[in-house]
């Protein structure tokens, strides 16, 4: 089975309570252009687009496609940025019935090929280049294109070469069949711990519900301009609330190219941004640039901080820095979200991830047999939920671990509740390098590096780092006649491996400490690489950590 749905007694429950609303995403434009035809919708460098022309737009588009041959179930591989193109393929595919895969534009070929592969995907949409290094999308597509058979079609935003160019892709509005409700809408990709990333089915009607409880929630209306800075495929500026929640509350989404507080800030000034997104390394460099920045950033209401651990010390500096209010946002692509609300007093919000979004959200906190433990006690976090997933796309296998019997998502966060019942985010159990909200998969890195010619195994660990949270330590044991630490960098790139997975940071050893059971003891080995960086590195291979080696 491709999707795992909800059980009908839940579908049931979410509906009468006013969760689904039985309308598909395509309708959430629809309405908003309908009420606000000549409002702004979306607003770039030099451009703005008004809800009636983002709506036409996106119409066209939908008839454009489908003249292509794109049908409804088709899966389509995106990989754009914060473009104002985004939104209205976006809309074009939800009106289509086709299904969006939703990737990140620090993909390579690796996860591209991935991604085409496991979902059959009949096009592949791309920028041109990437403005900040000069990366060329349309070589990336013909190698994908060797690699992954179902390919019909490259679109591209701006010069598109051999391939087609999105903006021809056009024709008269008709009439589409509507999607189904509970039909799978778009395809998110996980940060997951076992290999390349999973995907995850959302719903029309549970995305629809993410979106709309979360600006709600957020307080946000017509008067609201929503800045994007994070790349708008992550599911937090997407639709937590995002640039979707924008939309749905009749706002403005703004989009900026580049999260640097220069082009960020600029973009805040430009365009009266009253909130935004970012992940905690960004906040903590935005609080020292605002100190030499000239921009007048007065308008931003509200900072959003969330995709990683935020330290309460960190917390406490961004609202005063910044002039705004700071919400916490814990949650994942899978589904449940937790946040402060507006108006908690600032210990809340600086050490707390506060409440689920939805009173139909369960939370279990359990030990390793699955026993709940007792209250304020840390466990693991199991959750279900009206917009909790409940399977994997195409991954019967892994959903059997991924899931409990009775439907509950093994979410591997480790957390404890308040008396009041508020989140509080302690770790996680996965293998999994948190890199400023990138998730690194210690499994699929570890594979790449043990195919290096010099490698005869590698290990992943993270170590802990005051801007990013944590970074990439690749741990190594060399083959005979070995002395060095290869060039990483230059041979993961050549596998097509994204930048942001390239190790930050190499250890040789001469051998790893392991388990009782022979497995590779990782909790061990970062207390030895930690205690490696305290003391002066001897230089010899005694089975402790060697010097530290940067690999980029």
């Amino acid at each position: 089975m491709d999707v795992v749905p909800w059980p009908d007694e839940f579908a049931d429950r979410y509906r009468r309570a006013g969760h689904w609303l039985g309308r598909p995403l395509g309708e959430l434009l629809r309405h908003s252009a309908r009420k606000h035809p000549d409002g702004p919708a979306v607003r770039g460098e030099g451009l703005s687009w008004s809800y009636a022309e983002l709506d036409e737009r996106s119409d066209r588009l939908a008839a454009g496609l489908n003249e292509l041959g794109i049908r409804p179930g088709d899966r389509v591989v995106v990989q754009l940025s914060n473009v104002p193109e985004f939104l209205s393929l976006l809309f074009a595919l939800f009106r289509l019935g086709a299904l969006p895969v939703l990737g990140l534009p620090a993909y390579r070929s690796s996860e591209v090929v991935h991604l085409c592969r496991s979902t059959d995907a009949v096009a592949y949409v791309i920028p041109d280049t990437d403005a900040d290094n000069g990366f060329d999308y349309r070589r990336l597509a013909e190698e994908v294109r060797l690699q992954a058979p179902s390919l019909r079609h490259v679109l591209v935003v701006g010069e598109a070469g051999p391939h087609i160019p999105l903006s021809a892709v056009d024709a008269a509005p008709r009439a589409l069949p509507a999607p189904r409700p509970g039909d799978p809408a778009l395809l998110l990709v996980s940060g997951g711990t076992t290999g390349l990333p999973k995907l995850i089915p959302r719903t029309h009607d549970d995305y629809f519900y993410n979106l709309r409880g979360s600006a709600e929630l957020c307080g946000l209306d017509e008067h609201s301009v929503y800045l994007a800075v994070l790349p708008v495929g992550h599911n937090f500026p997407l639709a937590c609330p995002g640039v979707l929640g924008t939309l749905h509350a009749g706002g403005t989404v703004a989009l900026s190219p580049s999260p640097s507080p220069d082009s960020a800030f600029a973009a805040i000034e430009r365009f009266g941004a009253t909130v935004t997104a970012v992940v905690p390394p960004l906040a903590a460099l935005w609080t020292q640039a605002v100190q030499w920045s000239r921009a007048d950033i007065s308008s931003l209401q509200l900072i959003q901080v969330g995709g990683a651990r935020l330290s309460p010390d960190a917390a406490r500096l961004i609202g005063p820095a910044l002039g705004c209010e700071l919400q916490q946002v814990f949650g994942m692509a899978e589904g449940l979200l937790s946040y402060t609300r507006r108006g908690d007093d600032q210990e809340t919000v600086v050490t707390t991830q506060g409440f689920p979004l939805s009173p139909d959200d369960e939370i279990r906190i359990v030990d390793e047999a699955d026993r709940d433990v007792e209250p304020g006690a840390v466990g693991s976090l199991l959750t279900r939920g009206p917009y909790t997933l409940r399977g994997y796309y195409r991954a019967p296998e892994h959903n059997r671990s991924a899931f409990t019997a009775d439907g509950f998502y093994r979410t591997g966060d480790l957390v404890r509740l308040t008396p009041e019942g508020r989140l509080v985010i302690e770790g996680r159990e996965k293998d999994l390098v948190n890199r400023g909200g990138d998730k690194v998969s210690a499994d699929e890195l570890q594979n790449h590096l043990r195919a290096h010619p010099a490698v005869l195994d590698a290990a992943v660990v993270p170590v802990p780092d005051a801007y990013l949270g944590e970074r990439t330590c690749a741990c190594l044991l060399l083959r005979e006649g070995c002395d060095q630490a290869p060039d990483l960098a230059a041979f993961l790139h050549d596998r097509g491996l994204a930048a942001y997975k390239i190790p930050d940071v190499v250890r040789i050893f001469d051998a790893f400490p392991l388990t009782s059971v022979g497995k590779v003891d990782k909790r061990e080995l970062a207390r030895a690489v930690m205690a490696r960086q305290e003391t002066p590195a001897a230089g010899s291979r005694t089975g402790n950590p060697g010097a530290e080696t940067p690999s980029r």
